[in-house]
């Protein structure tokens, strides 16, 4: 007899769906996800199968497909079945045969998913693939999270198979007689996964035959305490985290401050992509100087004057703009200059991201540029030359949005104008301007 109850009792107890969803059904043909169709079927919920077909068994993968096939037909259901070239693809991406499978099927689980308003994907992993999955993350290295095994329910895929174990699914189809199809390459450790599954847990479970049940109450307590950890770092986050404008400021004196620091600081950063060695890093260099940083895919965090800045990472542009004399407008990274030429002595008063220049000074081209290590000016007011990283550094500006700033080059190299900042000296209009020309920026 089918463990309907227990089934359908699980999906309630963990919220995974309700009988009014539809579910696409990851199905290989192999006797976990045989027995998930079968269940789904005698539950009476509303779904279909996919199956996908990688390509690399010949003949036997064409008949795991045709399986699959014949078994939606049986249970009366919607197939969904597409064929891969697993290896051309791991190839073309330099990433392991194992790897290249598992992003084509979930990319295309989601994308059947979308085009036939499935709600959910159901897979048919259990108690002993959450053993292996924790095992394998030991081996490997891994936080908290890692210890929490495979969870019921992350994002739109479920796994309501996971209150059974392997030997009580193999019972159940054997008592049923319910026909499946064996995957000759479960059977090869030459797969990490599979040498811990046929070598490494029956030498476990000689140590301890309740085995799973166990790694069940243990990862009960670790998923426990994982919340417990997120509720920690979202206390400390509302106190250490101070957003300004499109920057987090953290004190250094209370990153140091943190107990157990290495753990809070790395979950504090994990979500702008920084790793644990970074983290490390940051943490051994808490005391330097100004303007170490550090960088994720997508971040970059400061050390500047007694606090980190966390801030987008938006690599140093490269662009150059050509200004021509007869423009009136040109953009810039994003921002858009307008150019005025009047007549007029004219100065622009109390509007930083506007400067007047005196026009008989100028040799065109001009150009639009960001700021280089060697670049210097004469600061509107003072009649010696500062680098402009001197500058920036008397500002309080940091190496970030140094990177951001656009700087107006005349055609012989001078800057004219630190955009939003300072004109320079050698440039400003004066008594004996006779005409000028007029820049404004506009974010």
């Amino acid at each position: 007899m089918l463990p309907v109850k227990r089934f359908t009792e699980f999906i309630e107890q963990n919220n995974l769906f309700t009988p009014q969803n539809s579910i696409l059904l990851a199905v290989s043909g192999g006797i976990d996800s045989v027995l998930l169709s079968r269940l789904f079927s005698a539950a009476g919920y509303s779904f279909g199968i996919a199956h996908c077909n990688f390509g690399l068994r010949g003949s036997e993968a064409d008949a795991d497909q045709q399986f699959c096939r014949d078994l939606a037909t049986q249970l009366g259901v919607p197939f969904h079945t597409i064929n891969f070239d697993t290896t051309r693809y791991a190839d073309a991406h330099k990433i392991s045969i194992q790897m290249a499978a598992r992003e084509l099927r979930y990319n295309w689980f989601e994308q059947v998913r979308q085009q036939h308003n499935y709600h959910l994907i159901a897979l048919g992993h259990h108690k002993n693939d959450t053993i292996e999955t924790i095992l394998l993350n030991l081996t490997r290295g891994t936080g908290i999270a890692g210890l929490h095994g495979i969870l019921p329910k992350n994002g739109v895929l479920v796994r309501p198979l996971l209150f059974l174990t392997r030997d009580e699914i193999a019972t159940i189809v054997r008592a049923q007689n319910i026909p499946y199809v064996e995957d000759s390459s479960n059977a090869s450790t030459k797969y990490a996964r599979n040498k811990i599954r046929h070598e490494v847990v029956p030498k476990l479970r000689e140590l301890n035959p309740n085995l799973e049940n166990t790694f069940d109450n243990n990862l009960r307590h670790f998923r426990q305490l994982e919340e417990l950890l997120e509720l920690k770092v979202d206390e400390v986050k509302k106190h250490l985290f101070v957003q300004h404008e499109d920057e987090i400021h953290l004190a250094v004196e209370g990153v140091k401050a943190l107990q157990p620091q290495q753990l809070l600081l790395y979950k504090l950063l994990q979500p702008y992509g920084f790793t644990e060695p970074v983290v490390d890093d940051v943490i051994a260099s808490l005391d330097a100087q100004t303007g170490k940083w550090f960088a994720s895919a997508t971040y970059r965090l400061t050390i500047d004057r007694g606090k980190l800045i966390l801030a987008e990472n938006i690599p140093a542009s490269t662009e150059t703009v050509i200004i021509n004399e007869s423009d009136h407008e040109v953009h810039f990274d994003g921002q858009r200059i307008a150019i005025l030429h009047d007549d007029s002595p004219l100065i622009v008063k109390d509007n930083p991201f506007a400067v007047s220049v005196d026009a008989d000074k100028l040799i065109y081209p001009l150009t639009i540029r960001h700021w280089q290590q060697s670049d210097f000016f004469y600061p509107l007011g003072m009649k010696t030359r500062k680098k402009l990283s001197d500058f920036f550094i008397n500002l309080k500006i940091p190496l970030h949005k140094k990177q951001q700033i656009p700087l107006l080059i005349n055609g012989n190299g001078d800057i004219m104008w630190v955009a939003g900042h300072r004109p320079d000296e050698r440039y400003k209009v004066s008594h004996n301007t006779k005409k000028v020309t007029i820049f404004e920026l506009f974010k």
